[in-house]
This record gives structure tokens, C-alpha cells and sequence, in this order.
């Protein structure tokens, strides 16, 4: 069995809402040496053990779990004992 940890984050350039108003919500609690945020997403895919898992995985997040046009991934792959 492996658990797969995916990091999913806008590409450079896209604009991120989510993470600008996340910056300004800290700026208000007077952290104001933040300069900029950035809103990810984290997942954990758990994967029986088989000699193609990181094309599996690749196949997943082209299709599915990432926006390709505006997203990058990666990923880690851990043996579960």
C-alpha cells in the first residue's frame, strides 16, 4: 500500500483571491510583515502498490484533480507499513 501526498498550487502569474484576502485578514491581526500568500490545495490518495503508480497518479491529476491550465501538482509517494 502507498499514500500518495499531492501538493496542488496555481501556476505563477494566476491571480489568487483566496490567498489575497487571506494576506489582508492577517495584515488586520497586525501581521504585517506578510507580504504574500498563496492558497493551495493538499490531498492523500491511498494506492495499492503497483509498478505504474506514478503515471496513475499523473493521469489522476491531469484529469481530475488539477486544472492543468492554471494549476501545478506535485506529489511524494510514502509506503504505508
Amino acid at each position: 500500500m502507498r499514500k500518495v501526498k499531492i501538493y496542488i498550487t496555481l501556476k505563477e502569474g494566476v491571480l489568487d483571491p483566496q490567498g489575497k484576502a487571506v494576506q489582508n485578514s492577517l495584515h488586520s491581526l497586525e501581521y504585517n510583515n506578510v507580504s504574500d500568500v498563496r492558497v493551495g490545495k493538499y490531498m492523500e490518495v491511498m494506492l495499492e502498490d503497483t509498478k505504474d503508480i506514478e503515471q496513475q497518479v499523473d493521469k489522476m491529476c491531469d484529469e481530475l484533480l488539477a486544472n492543468p491550465v492554471i494549476e501545478d501538482y506535485s506529489y511524494t509517494i510514502e509506503e504505508v507499513v
